[in-house]
């Protein structure tokens, strides 16, 4: 069974247009059809937090003190903040332990700087994850895939701003956007960018972006299938390299009138779905 870390504090309504922050509730009640096992993640501590971002940054957001990634100072999206994160380090724990597949399904990581939010992220989980590895002695390098439909740029930032060298880190958003590279991408790109990782870190981090579909608002490149297939080179690539992966979700805005988030949702499913079939045990 793939373990999927979740919890409702993970939860907030953002008080914005992005239902990312709302959204963990009704992605994990939509995989309920798979052979997935529901782990309850304990929350990041602020010293995590500090070892990824500006001290004095985490405390103001924690304490809505200053804007968080959504623009305002909600103190239910300031309490969510520490799951989220805790989370993907747990997923990330997990993947090392069994050497297997883990998911945590929650968005607003890879625009977070060092002492800035943006772009509906505030804390960079990613980076707060890899961070926790490394001090804990379960990691020597870790790769950061990030195939959201934008680029990372604050992954880049917190990199750079503490000199990292141990992290790979691929933002497809930097290069690819357009919908005549969605074939280049699928049968060469994504291998040339993933095939050194493989031989190189402990873990993958891996964003596996809703956004880049053709119809989302925010993004324009890929289809349906297309974004399937993309999860599907990524989790059979690791399976068969042995190496561990710890998956979260990113973008994804086709809201409908209503609020609901069906064509979202069937992008995530076909995530998890490929995660299974490449991790888990057969789908009946």
């Amino acid at each position: 069974m793939i373990p999927v870390f979740y919890t409702p504090k993970m939860v907030a309504d953002s008080e914005s247009a992005s239902p990312s922050a709302r959204k963990p509730r009704n992605v994990v009640a939509s995989w309920k059809r798979f052979p997935i096992e529901i782990v309850e993640p304990e929350p990041v501590v602020v010293d995590e937090l500090a070892r990824a971002h500006d001290r004095k940054f985490v405390v103001d957001v924690l304490e809505c003190r200053t804007n968080n990634g959504f623009g305002n100072r909600s103190r239910e999206v300031a309490d969510s903040l520490p799951y989220t994160s805790g989370a993907m380090l747990a997923a990330a724990r997990r993947a090392i332990e069994t050497g297997g597949a883990a998911a945590a399904p929650c968005s607003g990581f890879h625009h977070a700087g060092y002492d800035r939010a943006e772009g509906f992220c505030t804390f960079n989980g990613l980076m707060v994850t890899a961070l926790a590895l490394k001090e804990e002695k379960l990691v020597r390098r870790v790769g950061i895939l990030d195939l959201d439909m934008h680029y990372g740029n604050g992954t880049d930032n917190i990199i750079r701003k503490l000199g990292i060298a141990w992290i790979r880190h691929f933002s497809a958003g930097l290069n690819w956007s357009r919908p005549d590279q969605a074939k280049t991408f699928l049968e060469e790109g994504l291998a040339e960018q993933l095939e050194p990782m493989m031989h190189d870190v402990d873990i993958i981090l891996y964003q596996a972006g809703a956004d880049p579909h053709i119809s989302d608002p925010y993004g324009g490149w890929m289809t349906t299938e297309e974004l399937r297939e993309r999860d599907c080179f990524v989790f059979e690539m690791l399976r068969d390299c042995g190496v561990p992966v710890a998956w979260n979700l990113a973008g994804g805005y086709q809201v409908e009138k209503d609020g609901s988030i069906p064509k979202v949702l069937e992008i995530h499913n076909n995530t998890m779905r490929e995660c299974v079939l490449a991790f888990g045990k057969e789908l009946e």
